[in-house]
């Protein structure tokens, strides 16, 4: 399976949270599965973290890392997603979510996230 990481999909893997579905705590533990993580990940980590939101200066110190050791791809993020994401309509006002759901409908992927507010695009959102 290949999918895309929302990034509180990817903070509750690192904490090893409860708050994963079971679905998709399979998924992440399939090492077969191709798992891709945006930059725009990276992006709304370093935020939370330097916010206060999320307290994990290791995570954010050595992302590439935690991705190469988990068996995640890093998906870079491309003139034609930010347009994409640019003309999506206004369902979800969240600058980072439009953002994967734009890589999402360019390559033809699902996400793995707890987000509803997804489901309001022409992505196929797994839970």
């Amino acid at each position: 399976m290949e999918a895309l990481l929302d990034t509180q999909v990817a903070i509750w893997w690192f904490e090893n949270s409860s708050n994963l579905s079971r679905r998709v705590s399979a998924i992440l533990a399939n090492q077969r599965n191709a798992l891709y993580v945006s930059a725009v990940v990276g992006w709304e980590i370093a935020i939370k973290v330097k916010v206060g939101k999320f307290q994990s200066a290791e995570l954010i110190g050595d992302m590439p890392g935690f991705l190469e050791r988990e068996g995640w791809l890093e998906l870079p993020i491309t003139l034609e997603h930010a347009v994409r994401a640019g003309l999506l309509p206004l369902h979800h006002r969240d600058p980072f979510d439009r953002l994967l759901v734009a890589q999402a409908e360019a390559l033809n992927l699902p996400i793995l996230s707890a987000d509803r507010g997804l489901d309001d695009y022409d992505v196929r959102r797994v839970w």
